[in-house]
């Protein structure tokens, strides 16, 4: 891991007292960025660090910054980060290091920031989280190959995968519109579903709303129309790493899904984390591909890098929490109900950027890639409900005995991530919550 330096040194300590606790998700060496307000003021680049936001336009008001991480500052103290990704990751990785330097303990630098404290650093808790970018583009893929051969084997038990799963990523466009950041309200979507084989279909409010674990992939820096981004250089389009909830009425997608695929069952809503986690926070955390099974077929050339199936993988420990409504009100805490790792897709992020261009498609700086959902090979680790329950024939309970098959009115669903590997210092993402909203009633 050559391209490791001094802002993944474990020893690495913070002024900044909260970035050093151990359950911290934002030591000084994560740094991930975000958007944030105060006090109901315009939004504005930030960087997280501890239980703080570092205001980013403040700091170069106070000159802190020089040569690129002074274009990388400028260009992240904007109400969207589209254009400090448009740099590409190196201005934000000389952003990176010199926040490190003037976010250390023992940096000789250290003065020149903590002295402005009071005008630079806010409470994480009284800031308001806005999505990070202006999303151009989503898409969507299906690379978790234990969810397609869960969802699969519903559907058809003797061939889950399809034929063309180990050939290609799998994926499909999204609705960029209906993102929305962590916190907010999913409001219930209606659509034409069908209760029954063989019954005729009805206009309704979905009966088994899901969520889907997920890594969202934003993009930094940009291809021209016609070029694509070959894989030996598409890591370097992986600006950073987010959660993403992919929330999917299933009785609708089970009805609409053929022959395009999904629609209103998934564009409804899909919520992200509000801070991008920079692949350069995630070296440490880095490993070889999924491997494949001795009778997989090799990926085609225009998707096999050296480089990318030695460390294209990110060991990522995910996790799915549910706070039902009686629970709140009973002041019970929300419950794991769900644990995965990223490391388990078929396909790489990389890999995924470079089959999405090969035939043209011009990837923007902000666009959002979904991984697909991210289930394990173990029945606690099936990162859907769909999943989990085996299309709702067998409830999951909760330690009061309240009970779920798909969500209801009330339910919120917290998503959270976390790296965890020796030497290095943990880092995590913040959450990505989402409650159920009821839909109104649909004449």
């Amino acid at each position: 891991m050559s391209e490791l330096d001094e802002t993944h040194n474990p020893q690495r300590r913070s002024w900044v007292a909260s970035a050093n606790a151990r359950d911290t998700d934002f030591p000084i060496q994560n740094l991930p960025f975000g958007v944030f307000s105060v006090a109901g003021g315009p939004p504005t680049g930030g960087v997280a660090i501890g239980d703080k936001v570092l205001d980013l336009a403040r700091c170069v008001e106070l000159g802190l910054f020089e040569h690129d991480a002074l274009t990388a500052a400028r260009a992240a103290a904007q109400p969207a980060l589209n254009a400090l990704l448009a740099l590409g990751r190196g201005p934000a990785r000389a952003l990176r290091r010199r926040l490190g330097e003037l976010l250390d303990a023992d940096g000789a630098q250290r003065h020149r920031l903590e002295e402005h404290a009071s005008q630079t650093l806010h409470d994480l808790s009284q800031c308001e989280l806005h999505l990070p970018v202006a999303i151009g583009d989503y898409t969507d893929f299906y690379a978790g190959i234990h969810h397609a051969k869960a969802i699969g084997a519903l559907m058809q038990p003797d061939n889950p995968l399809p034929e063309n799963y180990k050939w290609v990523p799998i994926g499909y466009h999204g609705r960029a519109s209906s993102v929305r950041v962590s916190g907010g309200t999913v409001t219930r979507p209606s659509g034409q579903l069908r209760r029954s084989v063989g019954a005729d279909p009805v206009y309704a409010p979905s009966e088994r709303l899901d969520i889907e674990l997920e890594l969202g992939v934003l993009i930094g820096g940009s291809n021209p129309l016609g070029k694509p981004t070959p894989i030996g250089a598409a890591t370097e389009r992986i600006f950073g790493i987010c959660l993403l909830n992919d929330w999917s009425a299933r009785d609708i997608q089970a009805w609409e899904m053929f022959p395009l695929g999904p629609f209103l069952a998934k564009n409804f809503s899909t919520t992200i984390s509000p801070w991008i986690v920079t692949y350069d926070a995630l070296l440490p955390f880095r490993q070889p591909t999924m491997k494949r099974d001795p009778g997989d077929p090799s990926p085609l050339p225009y998707l096999v890098d050296e480089a990318d199936q030695a460390s294209g993988a990110f060991d990522i420990e995910l996790s799915v929490s549910l706070s039902t409504d009686r629970m709140r009100k009973e002041a019970k805490l929300a419950e794991v109900v769900i644990r995965s790792n990223g490391q388990y897709l078929y396909w790489t992020p990389a890999q995924m950027i470079a089959h999405h261009t090969s035939g043209g498609c011009n990837l923007a700086a902000g666009d959002l890639i979904g991984t697909g959902t991210i289930s394990g090979p173990d029945r606690s680790q099936l990162s859907s409900f769909m999943e989990l329950t085996m299309a709702g024939k067998e409830p999951f309970s909760m330690s009061d005995g309240e009970q779920r098959t798909f969500l209801q009115d009330g339910d919120e669903v917290i998503l959270a991530g976390r790296c965890q590997r020796a030497p290095y210092v943990s880092i995590g993402f913040g959450e990505c919550r989402g409650t159920i909203a009821p839909r109104a009633d649909v004449a």
